[in-house]
């Protein structure tokens, strides 16, 4: 798949937390349909070979809609679905090792909080960055927090795109407006929604007219 940074506007980050009835295959076309422009598959607890057959699924459902598919921490995951990206964070393999271990095709995004880790990232071949927790969440309770100052900062100092991430919703997104970040990383205003299909129309709405801004 050819990189695009528009693919980052709206980038779902997936959580079972919330599956109540529904499969995860079922939440993530819902957010398809709704307009998310990228989808990564994060999953801490699952055995490789259950992890691995989702992955599965959940890529052919990104390729019928025509949106990358990451994969979160999991290089060899990655590699053996043949991904269209993986993600990685701070105390994750290094950028470097893991660009070396999935070759230059694939993309790479790595997660930073600091300039200082943004520029490294850069330099080991990362593909765009995600910097965060912007606001306060729940889905990451060891989120480091990020100033919107810094963010615009690690914005300004990279060359690569920028995804916000932690604590994000319709209510407070407007406010990263004039950060230079290429799009907004979601999980529970996504996943934790009755109406996922909806709040992503919703979202992905208010993303473009705050990158606008």
């Amino acid at each position: 798949m050819k990189y695009d940074s528009n693919y980052l506007r709206l980038y779902a980050v997936t959580d079972r937390t919330w599956l109540g009835e529904k499969t995860l295959a079922m939440q993530v076309e819902e957010a398809l349909k709704g307009g998310a422009t990228c989808i990564q598959l994060r999953e801490k607890k699952l055995k490789e070979d259950v992890f691995l057959q989702e992955a599965f699924t959940i890529k052919a459902l990104c390729k019928r809609y025509s949106v990358p598919f990451i994969i979160n921490d999991n290089v060899d995951i990655a590699i053996k679905c043949n991904a269209d990206g993986i993600h990685v964070g701070q105390s994750d393999l290094e950028a470097s090792l893991v660009r070396e271990k999935i070759g230059p095709k694939m993309l790479l995004g790595v997660s930073a909080h600091t300039v200082q880790q943004a520029k490294r990232a850069e330099e080991c071949g990362a593909d765009y960055l995600g910097v965060g927790a912007v606001f306060s969440t729940s889905t990451k309770l060891d989120a480091n927090a990020v100033s919107h100052e810094d963010l615009k900062s690690i914005c300004d100092a990279v060359s690569i795109p920028v995804v916000a991430i932690g604590g994000i919703n319709k209510n407070n997104i407007m406010e990263l407006a004039g950060s230079g970040i290429a799009g907004v990383s979601v999980v529970s205003a996504i996943f934790a929604s009755a109406e996922i299909e909806k709040d992503c129309k919703k979202l992905l709405l208010l993303t473009d007219k705050m990158l606008k801004v």
